[in-house]
């Protein structure tokens, strides 16, 4: 039997790793990847697994060189420091394997330095490989025929992460994404069939991450949506769940925008504790959302900020993803993305520019044309040449949107615009709850009342530039006089942490201090 030792390596900065507002949080990284805990649980009785996140954790290089097998995982942003890792561990005469996101696309990037590499899912190929591996029979690459049969999928192992190092826990429901858009590596690596677990199998989830004392949790399907049907009947039992349970988790989640045209739906995320969902917008440019086959992002039933503001008025915040440099932007596009944002109210965007990952359409196409750079760290930023912006001129429009984006004052003209005009009210279903459960109402603001103070405090005594400081004194004490709710606080709060990294990011782009940091 095998001694197993599972790595996922340190992110390199991004948006949503959080690396300025981590400290501040008191934590070490944002959330554990689904992979690592997912394998352990697919391992065999009889072997050892032994789960390090860099992220949480220094690398125990004497621990990987005892162990039979050493696997390493990551997605591009982590790809320089995957090869570090596995340049030292076959330093060291150690047997490694790689699988995840970036090796599925780019099947050639560790040549020399992995003994077997796993492409897509690995709910049969892991299990196939340790039995082969024990008969020195092992293959060089596995990949699994059929996609894997989610109502199968055991509990994650979260017991052998550190979890309190976390910020947010994560579960997956579903897996898979109905929709084309030409970017988008989830339909090759998933398909176009999306395929959900059963209520049981979800239920364990809750109840394993909920073991963990995790307070807030990410969904991490890529649409949580895709099977409408599906995804409302598990809904009702996760909602049954946090009801039995008093709401110990407050959830997020990602889901395309034809969210809005199901009240329904919406109604059930609300009363799951779903408080806010990240949706890809993309773009205000129908033209470049058509070109890209969005075209979820373009159906009839209203515009595109009129539909985010429903599901705001639904009682969930929306965060967004938005992409610069599609074939059919020109100069405008940088000013029409920051107006757009303003309009709909959308504090968090992931703003980033084209980038073509191989294996999916774009990067075919773009192949074709020769409109590819094939540097692996492009000055750019991305390795998409386009065709009605410059180079330069792309760059330095995407850090500008950033800057402008996460100044203060434009951050918090939006936020309030929701929270205070808008009177955006989250959380909903547990509020209905507590109104024959007060003793749980009461226990729980007064935890989230300490949470706030700690972390503001953290803010005022950690933040190094004083007009930061000042901007969130004056906008809690703007934010007071009109919402007292110690919950909505603390996201408000909280809220500050995710704007002083955002801020700090841009910020450091803009004077040169860091390189050009892509949202891919």
């Amino acid at each position: 039997m095998a001694d197993i030792v599972l790595i996922n390596p340190r992110f390199e900065v991004s948006y949503w790793g959080m690396e300025h507002a981590l400290p501040l949080m008191g934590k070490r990284a944002n959330l554990p990847v689904a992979c690592l805990p997912l394998l352990a649980a697919l391992t065999p009785e009889g072997h050892t697994v032994t789960l390090i996140d860099e992220n949480v954790e220094a690398i125990n290089w004497e621990r990987c060189a005892k162990a039979d097998i050493v696997g390493v995982t990551g997605m591009s942003v982590q790809r320089f420091r995957m090869k570090e890792i596995l340049a030292e561990l076959k330093s060291r005469g150690v047997f490694t394997i790689v699988g995840g996101p970036l090796v599925t696309v780019q099947e050639d990037y560790f040549d020399g330095l992995a003994e077997v590499i796993f492409i897509g899912e690995a709910e049969q190929t892991w299990p196939q490989f340790l039995k082969e591996w024990a008969q020195g029979l092992h293959q060089y690459r596995y990949e699994q025929i059929e996609k894997s049969d989610m109502t199968q999928v055991p509990t994650p192992r979260f017991d052998l992460l550190k979890m309190r190092h976390y910020a947010f826990g994560s579960l997956q429901f579903s897996r898979g994404c109905p929709f084309q858009c030409e970017f988008c590596d989830i339909i090759v690596t998933f398909g176009r069939k999306p395929r959900i677990k059963t209520s049981k199998q979800v239920i364990a989830e809750l109840d394993a991450i909920a073991a963990q004392k995790m307070r807030i949790v990410f969904i991490v399907d890529d649409n949580l949506i895709g099977n409408k049907r599906a995804i409302k009947e598990l809904l009702k039992d996760v909602i049954a769940w946090q009801q039995a349970n008093a709401y110990p988790l407050t959830l997020f989640t990602e889901a395309s925008i034809d969210l809005a045209d199901d009240a329904e739906l919406m109604d059930l995320m609300v009363e799951a504790n779903i408080i806010s969902v990240f949706v890809g917008i993309e773009s205000p440019n129908e033209d470049s959302l058509r070109e890209a086959k969005k075209f979820q992002n373009v159906r009839s039933g209203g515009t595109l900020v009129e539909k985010v503001r429903r599901i705001q008025d639904a009682g969930m915040e929306v965060w967004c993803g938005m992409i610069v440099g599609f074939d059919n932007d020109d100069s405008s596009v940088f000013e029409a993305q920051i107006e757009f944002l303003k309009l709909s109210r959308i504090a968090l965007s992931m703003s980033g520019m084209l980038y073509a990952i191989p294996k999916t359409p774009l990067h075919a196409r773009l192949a074709e044309e020769g409109r590819l750079d094939p540097a692996d760290v492009s000055e750019f930023g991305t390795n998409v040449i386009p065709l009605k912006i410059g180079r330069e001129e792309l760059r330095e429009g995407y850090v500008k949107v950033m800057t402008d984006l996460y100044a203060p004052d434009a951050f918090f003209e939006r936020l309030d615009d929701l929270y205070l005009d808008g009177n955006l009210n989250v959380g909903r279903g547990r509020s209905r709850w507590w109104k024959t459960h007060r003793w749980e109402m009461v226990k729980t603001e007064g935890m989230w009342l300490a949470q706030a103070i700690g972390l503001f405090f953290r803010l005022m005594t950690s933040v190094p530039e004083a007009y930061l400081r000042k901007q969130y004194r004056k906008q809690l004490w703007k934010f007071l006089k009109r919402r007292r709710n110690p919950g909505t606080v603390l996201l408000y709060v909280i809220h500050m942490s995710q704007h002083y990294h955002a801020h700090t990011m841009a910020k450091q782009m803009a004077s040169g201090m860091s390189p050009v940091y892509n949202s891919y």
